[in-house]
C-alpha cells in the first residue's frame, strides 16, 4: 500500500525505489545529511527522489538541499511529538 498525495503524479513505493537508494556517498557533508532513519525514506516519495537524483547526478541544488534538511526536520518533529514513537 502506497500514500499517494495530491502534489504525486504517480505514486511508488519504498520497495519498487530501493535499489535506487543503494550507492557510495563521497562527500561527507551529503552523507551525514542522507544518514537519516530508513522509515524517513520509507514515509516520504520526496526524500527517496532527492536521495536518488544526488545518487544518479553527484550533485544537488542549494534548494534542493535546503528542503530536504526541512523536511527531514518536520518528519523528526512529527516524531517525537507523536506519544506512540521511543525518541
Amino acid at each position: 500500500m502506497v500514500i499517494v498525495t495530491v502534489g504525486s503524479s504517480y505514486p511508488l513505493c519504498y520497495d519498487c525505489q530501493k535499489h535506487e537508494l543503494v550507492g557510495k556517498v563521497k562527500d561527507p557533508k551529503m552523507k551525514k545529511m542522507f544518514d537519516i532513519p530508513e522509515e524517513y525514506y520509507k514515509n516520504s516519495l520526496f526524500l527517496r527522489s532527492i536521495k536518488i537524483n544526488y545518487l544518479k547526478f553527484g550533485k544537488l541544488t542549494d534548494k534542493q538541499i535546503e528542503f530536504f534538511k526541512k523536511a527531514t526536520e518536520n518528519m523528526k518533529n512529527e516524531r517525537s511529538a507523536d506519544p506512540g514513537t521511543n525518541t
